[in-house]
């Protein structure tokens, strides 16, 4: 029988709380399922990167799952990773590589959000839905791709919530920005905000995100703001990984990203598409939580 390794990637974070997370999800998942063997890697700021985990990974196993642990597709999802499979390809001839699609924006994912948003309200006292603002707040990307992947997020909880207000806003790279959206809200009479963070695991951003809200209650003494944790270790996370694996085992047509993305790296090759970056003036910290 075929020796079947699943690499589990994740971003990586200059916090290093948040990679030990990663690992803890990792450990979690080991016990769900004690008859795979589960490997984890990441794509920078951690000591096992890429390169190296796909070598241990490929180690006495026939095939390998590259299972990206990312809610957005950009460009590491889209070119990185699947650079980095082409090589270890090149170097372990034998071995099968597949690699699974990133989390995005599904059912699963909006049922987390929704039930964070219930949570929230329930510490709010539960207020009138009508006047309580929402903010999906995530990381950002120049890839715009990606930020759509939010945006349908944010329209699919307002369309399944009583709130008026569901509004997105970025930590990075792109805008708008969480104050800026907060200065909207209140002008249209928001009398509660709740704030959404969309990062499966902590790190620096998600540290960030709780100083901003601790201003924005100075900023806005009138208004009662709440905000909700990172969701890397809920059910439908887990879920959704196992599904990822069972239909990349099963064959299921469209489990494997066509050629590894390569349709992804002709996007983001073109001409009239930005390539992915982190911006100087963010200096690296939009990458999941850096």
């Amino acid at each position: 029988m075929t020796t079947t390794t699943i690499l589990l990637v994740g971003h990586g974070s200059r916090e290093p709380s948040g990679n030990a997370e990663v690992e803890a999800f990792a450990a979690q998942w080991r016990q769900r399922q004690p008859q795979w063997r589960i490997e984890v890697c990441f794509i920078e700021f951690a000591e096992v990167l890429l390169q190296e985990g796909l070598a241990r990974a490929a180690q006495g196993a026939g095939r390998v799952l590259v299972v990206p642990l990312i809610l957005n597709a950009a460009g590491h999802v889209k070119v990185e990773i699947p650079g980095h499979i082409a090589e270890a390809r090149e170097h372990f001839p034998d071995v099968r590589f597949d690699y699974a699609p990133h989390l995005a924006a599904c059912g699963p994912i909006l049922a987390i959000l929704k039930r964070r948003l219930r949570q929230a309200m329930v510490a709010l006292d539960m207020p009138d839905p009508t006047s309580t603002g929402v903010i999906v707040l995530g990381r950002g990307s120049s890839d715009p791709q990606a930020n759509g992947e939010m945006a349908k997020m944010a329209r699919w909880l307002l369309e399944e919530t009583d709130h008026e207000l569901v509004d997105l806003a970025f930590t990075g790279i792109t805008w708008p920005r969480l104050e800026r959206v907060v200065q909207r809200q209140a002008l249209l009479g928001m009398r509660q905000i709740v704030v959404l963070p969309y990062y499966l695991y902590t790190g620096v951003l998600m540290q960030r995100i709780g100083r901003q809200v601790e201003h924005l209650r100075r900023q806005y003494p009138l208004i009662r703001f709440t905000h909700t944790g990172h969701f890397g270790f809920e059910e439908e996370i887990f879920a959704l990984l196992e599904q990822r694996v069972a239909d990349l085992q099963a064959g299921v047509p469209g489990a494997s990203l066509p050629c590894d993305g390569c349709k992804f790296r002709q996007i983001a090759q073109h001409p009239g598409h930005p390539a992915h970056t982190h911006g100087p003036a963010h200096g690296g910290a939009q990458a999941a939580n850096a």
